[in-house]
């Protein structure tokens, strides 16, 4: 009988090479305020906010720089005290032009006032959502959805169970395993305060096995809390996704097109969790977040602590820059994230990383045929059939593609990472989206 630990996982997925030793042991550090921030006025999924400020305006630290009425949105907020230069139109992170306040920093910058809150136990429910959205917090794993809204459960779907995501199951990505090993007490925090948002009796702290000193640490973090509990997960991408982590955990199964609290869960980021934290004891909006930024082409990998609207070329630099055959800059990690045109993109709410990477780490083989081998149906993780939404997409045949599947897909690159003929499956997924989307609304 084999000695090896069995940990909880869910059905498919990959295994990719991590590269996390070259950023996991660094501690966070700032990095220096850039010479303008160009921070996008809407980062989240939901109705775009407007301006409040205008060219000219003086900002302080902290400022509601930008809101909307609509339910679904999150207010921004500038991320340094300065004078704003114009609302421009600025390429974002995907390559489109989005409407940016972009602001010149005062030459001395002052720390962030931290307001006496009240006993974090005493909140309601109701204020919590409150605190969430007045903070303008997101989900910082990547997909950026208003963390009010997500507090905001429909009745009939009572949300006993909270997870916190701290699989971090992207290669190269560390800064949430900084944030554990250096903030354990703030995330438990900041998981107590979702689970009395939305009522729920436990609360768990998933994380993967190659992260034991986090386990450990967020153990002894969590020690007196009864209804909260760390689980150890399996290292396999996309560990972290939403529904493959509730399934690993609980066993439950959200149906596809259904959302977690179909099944009584909340998953929710471990710097969103921190960032509630915030917002709740010190009244600090979401205006910096941890990125890490490595990838064989940084000189310096490491984690920083970044403020919301620095272009990317100042992480570079504040890494030492780049080094060898750069083939590739990539927001976000490996799998998920957005090739860059150039480092000009400012950072977002949902900026995880930022990622480097040479010639020897970027695949640049030409697309093939398909040979009809099946491995991307073998590790997808929702258990779609890639290759026939392929098909379909080329054939422009969207009902098909939509058959197949191509809505339930959360783009995690498995069946790209695996394909033999080099399909870059998940751009033709975007692709089916985009236009079965365009097509409803006709």
């Amino acid at each position: 009988m084999s000695g090896k630990a069995v940990f909880k996982t869910f059905a498919g997925g990959i295994h990719p090479p991590y590269n996390k030793e070259l950023a996991k042991d660094k501690a966070i550090r700032e990095c220096p305020v850039p010479a303008k921030v160009y921070i996008p006025l809407s980062q989240h999924i939901g109705a775009p906010n407007e301006s409040l400020v205008a060219a000219g305006d003086h900002v302080e630290l902290g400022q509601r720089i930008g809101a909307s009425e609509a339910f679904v949105s999150a207010p921004v907020h500038s991320s340094v005290a300065g004078t704003v230069k114009e609302i421009a139109e600025v390429t974002g992170f995907t390559g489109a032009k989005v409407k940016c306040v972009v602001i010149t920093p005062d030459a001395e910058q002052p720390q962030f006032a931290k307001q006496p809150g009240k006993d974090l136990d005493a909140y309601s429910d109701e204020e919590i959502r409150a605190i969430a959205r007045e903070a303008g917090l997101v989900g910082m794993g990547g997909a950026a959805f208003p963390t009010h809204v997500k507090l905001t459960p429909p009745a009939d779907k009572p949300v006993d169970t909270v997870i916190i995501n701290a699989c971090e199951c992207e290669p190269f990505l560390t800064c949430d395993h900084r944030l554990m090993l250096e903030r354990p007490a703030d995330l438990v925090a900041g998981l107590k305060l979702l689970m009395k948002a939305v009522g729920a009796r436990d609360g768990i702290i998933g994380i993967e096995a190659n992260k034991m000193d986090a386990v450990e640490v967020m153990r002894e973090a969590a020690g007196g809390v009864e209804a909260v509990k760390v689980e150890v997960l399996d290292v396999k991408y996309p560990e972290g996704a939403e529904k493959m982590l509730i399934f690993a955990l609980t066993g439950r199964k959200v149906p596809p097109g259904k959302l977690p609290s179909e099944v009584g869960c909340l998953v929710q980021n471990v710097g969103t969790a921190i960032a509630l934290y915030e917002a709740a004891a010190w009244g600090k909006p979401l205006y910096e977040r941890v990125v890490t930024v490595s990838g064989d082409g940084i000189a310096q990998p490491d984690n920083l602590l970044v403020r919301i609207g620095t272009p990317i070329q100042d992480l570079l630099d504040a890494c030492g820059g780049t080094k060898g055959s750069l083939a590739k800059v990539v927001m976000g990690g490996p799998m998920t994230g957005w090739a860059q045109p150039d480092a000009a993109a400012p950072v977002v709410k949902g900026t995880s990383g930022v990622l480097a990477l040479t010639a020897d780490m970027v695949d640049v083989a030409e697309e093939h045929e398909c040979v009809r081998c099946g491995k991307c149906v073998d590790v997808c993780p929702m258990f779609l059939q890639p290759n026939f939404i392929v098909q379909a997409v080329k054939r422009g045949e969207w009902d098909k593609a939509e058959m197949w599947g191509a809505l339930d897909c959360f783009e995690c690159g498995c069946c790209s990472f695996t394909c033999p003929a080099y399909i870059p499956h998940v751009t033709y997924v975007r692709k089916a989206k985009a236009d079965i989307a365009a097509l409803k609304k006709r």
